[in-house]
């Protein structure tokens, strides 16, 4: 017996998510769409909604699992999705505005006799500018995360855009599409009148390893429609100090940057380094695989493999800098010039690793 395909639909964007599951319902006879309304999780309760094209079908209070909401999805949706299996022909996941896709798909992963055929994230064209832009708090806007989430609005609907195997548009806008095929890097874009159920398999592992700092899959270098992307490739490791002091010049430069580096008094630390609308996160993303023990090489996942063979260099190993930046009106050769000159100079290469560890770390606060 073939499985059963499961759509997950996640956004930020209420109304266009709403409306992709409608029209995936509609366009499928015997579907159903389960949707968590996360609206009562500050009083500890999560209700699991049932629905189909006529409707809601059914409404269930659910038990938040160990206070966390990413859990409790984990766990509902598996048995959720075998029950409603049974004589469906498309399942639909829709998730809260504020909650990132890939808990979501792994729950799917999970569930017997269903395959996930894709990760949609619908959104509203009006919106997404601003959204992408703004400094806001999700718990500052009616997104109803909690009043204690400290995520950020754009950093939350970029990573649901770049995650995703596919994206919607709640409105034809040729900006905003120009937009989404930038970030997406190769996820098709679909109007909502021209939407189509994906019945394939996708692999939730692979989405996981095109976002993760360590495999990421960057946005070509490309300019459309005023909106451009530009990659920054380099070797050299950089220096801490001159990288430190240019943080807030490159964190201004463009709306959307996001990539992995190395620091030269760190050399054994792939960093990972993800900005949203001016908010910069440079965090510790595990070790580069040239600093793990060859015995160790065959724990790592494949895809972190065949990345770091791609990047692979005598003596450096798999370090490499890789930047996506991504905004209107980008100049890529002023952002070159100033990543250029936080790299180590000819000099400071020949001086050595053993110089290199002397130099004053201003990452220390952060980063240990």
């Amino acid at each position: 017996m073939s499985s059963i395909p499961a759509v997950v639909v996640s956004g930020l964007h209420a109304e266009a998510r709403g409306e992709t599951v409608r029209r995936l319902l509609a366009s499928t006879p015997y579907s159903a769409a389960v949707h968590h309304d996360l609206r009562g999780i500050a009083r500890g309760r999560v209700e699991r909604v049932v629905m189909d094209a006529w409707g809601v079908r059914e409404r269930n209070e659910i038990q938040i699992v160990r206070g966390c909401v990413a859990c409790t999805l984990r766990e509902d949706v598996p048995p959720a999705l075998e029950r409603l299996a049974d004589g469906a022909r498309l399942l639909v996941v829709e998730t809260w505005g504020s909650v990132e896709p890939r808990a979501v798909a792994a729950g799917v992963a999970k569930a017997a006799g269903v395959h996930l055929a894709g990760i949609l994230t619908a959104v509203d064209p009006s919106a997404l500018l601003d959204d992408l832009t703004c400094a806001d708090r999700l718990g500052s806007r009616a997104f109803t995360a909690p009043g204690d989430d400290g995520r950020h609005v754009a950093g939350t609907l970029a990573r649901q855009i770049e995650y995703a195997s596919g994206l919607v548009l709640g409105a034809p806008d040729p900006r905003a599409r120009t937009v989404l095929e930038h970030l997406g890097a190769g996820a098709p874009v679909t109007d909502l009148d021209e939407l189509i159920p994906p019945h394939g398999a996708v692999d939730p592992a692979a989405l996981a390893a095109k976002v993760s700092p360590a495999t990421l899959r960057p946005p070509c270098d490309r300019t459309s429609a005023g909106m451009a992307t530009t990659v920054w490739r380099r070797l050299r490791p950089l220096h801490p100090g001159r990288l430190h002091d240019a943080l807030p010049d490159l964190a201004a430069r463009a709306p959307r940057s996001r990539g992995r580096i190395w620091i030269a008094n760190r050399p054994h630390a792939l960093l990972s380094w993800d900005c949203a609308a001016g908010l910069l996160a440079i965090e510790e993303h595990g070790r580069w695989l040239a600093a793990l023990p060859a015995s160790a090489w065959a724990d790592e996942p494949p895809a972190r493999r065949a990345a770091a063979a791609l990047d692979w260099r005598p003596k450096l190993g798999d370090r490499t800098q890789l930047l996506s930046f991504t905004g209107p009106a980008l100049d890529r050769a002023a952002l070159h010039a100033v990543l250029d000159a936080c790299l180590l100079t000819e000099d400071e290469m020949l001086a050595g690793s053993t110089t290199w560890e002397t130099y004053a770390d201003p990452f220390a606060g952060v980063l240990d």
